[in-house]
């Protein structure tokens, strides 16, 4: 297949896995893959699979002569500097110059911003978000991140890091955080790790019978806890309503802020439905001062899961021409 437009390909680096696709300009994702991000412990080795499977892709849209530009989505991506720095869920520590090494690597104009960012950015473009000028992105993911739009611009802040919601502290002295050493951060209790912790935790203080009780520790996850909720099993229900709490909780502060329109929620953890959304939504109403109560929305992201972050990424190339 020839594609005769230009064309960009958009990035996204997760803590397990990486997409990527090759996109048109009407957020069409013609060419797609993924890979995994944490076998890989070596940057090098990292790009080297990367290239090989986008050229693959590239060739199939028609070579390198149609791709305008790369685009990343990365944790702690900076883009003011192309760096990832001191990422606490990639398998790479330190300050990694990415997008230097993947342009020299393909050959192509690389912008690097934030995972969540890059997600806000799709949205803005292409999903939920279309039209708004005030909005919070948070990805419920292997973390939690967060992407801020005020009067229509994404806020990157003076050094390109603005917007780690997910560090933020809900809980004082709470639960560690493996990756940062830090306590009580809301990616400790609202990521699908938080909440396979929280699961664990609650087995282990408690005595009640549950489905849960079964499940394989290594496998236990948000999905296992949201099969045993809809068969009605209280302490998985109880999971839920305690990590809506937490998130509410730190959706309201980040309300009271910025006083966006909406909030938009993506990643795995969503798939839980009201599970999740409902106490999410009324901890947020209940930690809300007045004049901001009943307001904001919160929504779930529009876009394929797939496709977001890989749109969003992409808009970054078209951005730089």
């Amino acid at each position: 297949m020839s594609v005769h437009q230009p064309l960009a390909i958009g990035i996204d680096i997760g803590g397990t896995g990486t997409k990527f696709g090759i996109v048109d300009k009407d957020g069409n994702v013609l060419f797609s893959g993924e890979m995994s991000t944490k076998k890989h412990k070596e940057i090098e080795g990292f790009i080297d699979e990367l290239h090989g499977l986008l050229g693959e892709l590239i060739e199939k849209a028609g070579g390198i002569g149609k791709i305008r530009g790369i685009g990343v989505g990365a944790p702690n991506g900076n883009f003011y500097t192309g760096n990832i720095e001191y990422a606490p869920n990639l398998p790479w520590s330190g300050i990694i110059p990415i997008a230097k090494m993947m342009s020299d690597k393909f050959q192509l104009p690389v912008t690097l911003t934030n995972d969540a960012n890059a997600a806000a950015i799709g949205e803005m473009m292409y999903g939920a978000a279309k039209g708004m000028r005030d909005f919070i992105m948070i990805t419920l993911g292997t973390g939690v991140g967060s992407g801020i739009v005020a009067n229509g611009q994404l806020i990157y802040g003076h050094d390109g890091f603005a917007g780690e919601l997910g560090h933020t502290i809900v809980i004082p002295d709470g639960r560690m955080h493996q990756g940062t050493g830090k306590k009580g951060s809301l990616e400790s209790y609202a990521s699908a790790t938080g909440v396979k912790l929280t699961a664990l935790e609650m087995l282990e203080n408690s005595t009640g019978d549950s489905l849960l009780r079964t499940a394989d520790k290594e496998t236990l996850d948000s999905k296992v806890v949201y099969d045993a909720a809809i068969k009605g099993d209280k302490l998985a229900i109880e999971i839920f309503e305690f990590t809506g709490k937490i998130l509410g909780l730190a959706l309201a502060n980040a309300v009271m802020f910025s006083s966006p329109e909406a909030i938009i929620l993506f990643g795995g953890l969503t798939k839980s439905g009201d599970l999740i959304l409902n106490p999410t939504r009324r901890h947020m109403e209940e930690n809300l001062i007045q004049v901001f109560q009943n307001k904001v929305k919160i929504l779930v992201s529009h876009l394929k899961e797939s496709d977001a972050a890989i749109l969003g990424a992409s808009a970054l190339a078209w951005e730089k021409q």
